[in-house]
């Protein structure tokens, strides 16, 4: 488990740093091909009079803030890319040894020289507290370089990197404050590290953090129709106020996200909030559809006028046209009152159609007559009533194919498709796995009335390494299960997660000795899977035979485990495999 507590660090201890052996030996230069690899992730080099130019631009095109945000985005997602290597350095050694390669992955990509001061971590026991001097910083240098000394702390990319690097490490979120900076005339720059929940007006730094105002918040809940508008400082006092929270599992719930898709995907809904355009949300089950239809709603002109949500997976074929458009009395038997339908209830403001594409072909026609015209008419009446009503709609399937089987209309798609915003899965934003955990740890411990400290190192490396196929909703799921099963004040270990989920974690990585040998001409130990699958295939498109006979080897021949390995179809291993001529490794499966 991770665990260290140290008390402020003598100079002798501060001296007695892990050498830098283990982490350049994960650096390996191509000149031939171009490239620079770190851990199996691509780098770059960059001269520090190019940087202060961006970083100069930035400021001067986009305002201080704009440009301090861009900025510690950048580095948090740097931090938690850099976390990753913990996975596969210095298991064996201290909790110490494995917190500072972040520090020293800084040092070593020529960003800053980092000293520690106070290191108190503890992850199971869900305790963090650290300090750190900074010396020779870049952004000093470029900053005073521009503008000579500065009134306020200007290390904004190495803010990001050492709150993402942490938040990582810790499976929690972690916030890091410059107390003094260099340029502003102290020797050295102090950073100071805590977890969200214990700073003191947090929302000055969040704001730096997330793309847009909206992204992190509490927002309006389907079921009671109204604004909730809380900041997120208030999500502390989330934790105590059980009572409130056990009135309804689903509401005030939360838009979570820090990743460099999530915050896209909150730009592009900032883009079109004001107007009055149909949007297509788009992604996998359990991406979160429904609750950034919510934001999007929160956040337009008709804020404070109705949200109405219809799933159209569950109406039968026969209810559908009185559910969206109402019905008059006496219309049919059983029709003893007239009443309105989804349309007139959320006249002046927007509409929710979840699951859009289980709509019988009958149905897509009659609600695209009414998204043409702008008007509805009860069944059984007369009377057409013009509406104004904002249309956001939502599939888990591909629309364009379904048009190609012939089970959507391509003419409803093009109405509908004016504006689509596509979610991306879990897998491909992992930086939010270590948030989103946290959130619902804290969710349902307050739900619950449970108290956990948070997640011991092996659960946290599963959580990190598993696929998702659920998504965001199997992450919650999860992580409420762990609270259930797990000790009163203690920490929650794999024991207390799904077995597939521990399953699925240990398959997602190949071993070391494997993958590290997948990039042609390229020899990068340690070298992740995503790293592995892109690498695949070359530049062509082709598979590339290191590879492939890598991955055959190391899975016997079996295709299905390969094509599982590599992200591709089996077919295509069988056929590259043929081609390649390593049939004598499919021979020779055991």
């Amino acid at each position: 488990m991770k665990h260290l507590s140290l008390a402020k660090l003598d100079r002798s201890a501060q001296n007695q740093l892990p050498g830098f052996d283990d982490l350049i030996a994960r650096l390996q230069l191509s000149p031939e091909s171009g490239q620079i690899w770190l851990g199996g992730k691509r780098m770059f080099m960059l001269h520090l009079s190019a940087f202060g130019a961006l970083r100069r631009e930035l400021i001067e095109s986009l305002g201080v803030d704009q440009a301090r945000g861009l900025l510690t985005r950048m580095g948090y997602l740097a931090g938690s890319k850099d976390a990753e290597l913990v996975n596969t350095l210095r298991k064996d050694g201290s909790v110490y040894d494995a917190f500072v390669i972040g520090p020293q992955l800084h040092a070593m990509q020529g960003v800053v020289r980092v000293e520690p001061v106070v290191v108190d971590v503890d992850v199971a026991q869900g305790r963090f507290y650290t300090e750190f001097l900074w010396w020779g910083s870049v952004e000093d240098e470029a900053h005073i370089a521009d503008y000579g000394l500065a009134a306020e702390p200007v290390c904004w990319m190495q803010i990001g990197y050492a709150s993402g690097f942490s938040s990582a490490f810790f499976g929690r979120r972690v916030i890091y404050r410059e107390v003094e900076c260099a340029a502003m005339g102290f020797e050295a720059c102090r950073i100071i590290g805590k977890p969200l929940t214990e700073w003191d007006n947090v929302q000055e730094d969040l704001r730096y953090f997330d793309a847009q105002p909206f992204a992190n918040r509490k927002i309006i809940s389907l079921s009671s129709l109204n604004p909730i508008s809380h900041s997120a400082a208030q999500l502390q006092d989330e934790v105590p106020a059980a009572a409130a929270l056990q009135k309804s599992r689903f509401k005030g719930r939360q838009l979570i996200g820090v990743s460099a898709a999530f915050n896209s995907v909150c730009h592009m809904i900032d883009r079109v909030a004001d107007t009055t355009a149909p949007v297509l949300l788009l992604g996998e089950t359990g991406v979160g559809k429904e609750i950034f239809a919510q934001t999007l709603h929160s956040v337009s002109p008709r804020a404070d006028k109705p949200l109405i949500a219809i799933n159209c997976a569950a109406i039968p074929e026969s209810l559908i046209e009185t559910d969206l458009f109402g019905v008059e009395k006496g219309a049919f038997t059983g029709a003893t009152v007239s009443r309105p339908g989804r349309f007139e209830l959320a006249d002046t403001g927007s509409l929710f159609l979840d699951e859009i594409a289980c709509l019988s072909l009958a149905a897509q026609g009659k609600l695209l007559r009414v998204l043409q015209e702008g008007e509805v008419e009860r069944v059984g009446g007369t009377k057409s009533r013009h509406l104004d009503v904002r249309i956001i709609a939502a599939s888990n399937i591909d629309l364009e194919a379904a048009v190609d089987k012939g089970s959507f209309r391509q003419d409803l798609l093009f109405r509908l498709n004016i504006f689509p915003i596509a979610i991306p899965p879990l897998r491909e934003r992992r930086e939010d796995i270590p948030v989103l955990a946290d959130y619902f740890l804290r969710r349902y411990c307050a739900i619950h009335k449970r108290h956990r400290t948070g997640f011991t190192e092996r659960a946290l490396d599963a959580l990190m390494l598993y696929e998702w196929p659920g998504n965001v909703r199997e992450v919650e799921n999860v992580v409420e299960r762990a609270i259930i099963l797990s000790a009163e004040g203690g920490a929650m270990d794999v024991g207390h997660l799904p077995v597939a989920l521990i399953a699925g974690a240990g398959a997602s990585r190949l071993p070391t000795s494997t993958y590290g040998r997948l990039a042609a001409g390229v020899a990068s130990p340690g070298m992740d899977v995503p790293f592995a699958r892109r690498h695949a295939v070359d530049s062509a498109g082709k598979m590339t035979a290191a590879a492939l006979q890598a991955a055959l080897t190391q899975h016997r021949g079996n295709l299905s485990a390969v094509a599982r390995a590599l992200g591709i179809t089996r077919a295509r291993v069988a056929y590259q495999a043929k081609k390649l001529g390593m049939d004598a490794i499919l021979r020779g499966r055991t």
